[in-house]
């Protein structure tokens, strides 16, 4: 499984791979340009919107033409054609230092999102849900960067990523309720592999993690702990990943420029930029947003 380079958006901080089925499109964003990207598989053709804030996720609205984006500390509907911008709720008005993060929707089309400070202040952020109805709960606090994320095929455990922790926690999940409840943390990453950040999962149960500083998509197995095998990218910050195309087999990578100074950029020109895996097994379409 090599990757193969798919585009130069050379991002700050690329985040937030999302495939659209039915526009037969990947997404994605530079969170510190406030970019929004949108590359067709079939055209090859690439959109892009700007944004006067910075965009750490996007998701897939109630219909083709609707985005659900989080801008800063709000959540936004964003209308792909009219450029239209309808701010829905906003996360923490009281902590102008931290952002969101990164974010997706569990299966009834709730949105689960977390913060953390751009200071990078230890507890500083917190993990959320945001029901249909706008109501906000707050389900974990003391979070330093709330990261990847992930449901089991049956909905019951979500694994979740403190990034500084270097660990993937699972967590007892009732879908109906929307609750979260600790159960045990699956894997420890050493810090020499890099560390955890985007992550999503396979129709196997396995999970395949971004590992920031560590050049490579990881594919870690939730039960035994163990890491199964690395697919090795050409940079080094590795940012998040997500199963899409036709038959769901192929991993949208994203990539940061950030953090590497004029040496390291000139040995890793495609820092920035998304790649895309052919991989051996299948993924889950993305659930859409009820928003």
């Amino acid at each position: 499984m090599k990757p193969v380079h798919l585009y130069a958006s050379q991002c700050i901080l690329g985040e937030g791979p999302y495939w659209h089925a039915r526009r037969k499109c990947f997404f994605w964003v530079d969170i510190e340009s406030g970019t929004l990207f949108e590359y067709s598989l079939n055209t090859g053709k690439v959109n892009t919107w700007n944004f006067s804030h910075r965009l750490s996720l996007v998701l897939e609205g109630k219909d083709d033409d609707h985005m659900i984006l989080a801008l800063d500390l709000k959540i936004a509907r964003f209308n792909l054609k009219t450029k239209e911008l309808e701010w829905l709720a906003t996360i923490e008005s009281g902590l102008p230092y931290n952002r969101c993060n990164d974010g997706k929707c569990d299966a009834n089309g709730r949105l689960w999102v977390g913060t953390m400070s751009r200071k990078f202040t230890d507890g500083a952020g917190s993990f959320y849900s945001l029901d249909q109805d706008f109501k906000l709960h707050k389900h974990l606090d003391q979070v330093t960067i709330s990261n990847g994320m992930a449901w089991t095929k049956d909905n019951k455990t979500l694994y979740y990523i403190d990034s500084p922790t270097q660990q993937v926690n699972a967590y007892h999940f009732d879908l109906e309720k929307g609750l979260l409840q600790f159960d045990r943390t699956v894997i420890e990453i050493p810090i020499s592999l890099g560390t955890p950040d985007g992550m999503c999962i396979d129709r196997e149960g396995k999970l395949w993690i971004a590992h920031y500083g560590g050049s490579g998509v990881y594919r870690w197995d939730p039960i035994s702990g163990k890491l199964i095998e690395k697919i090795e990218l050409p940079v080094p910050n590795i940012t998040s990943c997500a199963f899409g195309g036709e038959n769901l087999d192929t991993l949208l990578v994203t990539t940061a420029r950030e953090n590497l100074n004029e040496t390291q950029l000139s040995e890793y020109p495609l820092s920035g930029d998304v790649f895309l895996i052919q991989t051996k097994t299948k993924g889950f379409l993305p659930n859409p947003c009820t928003l």
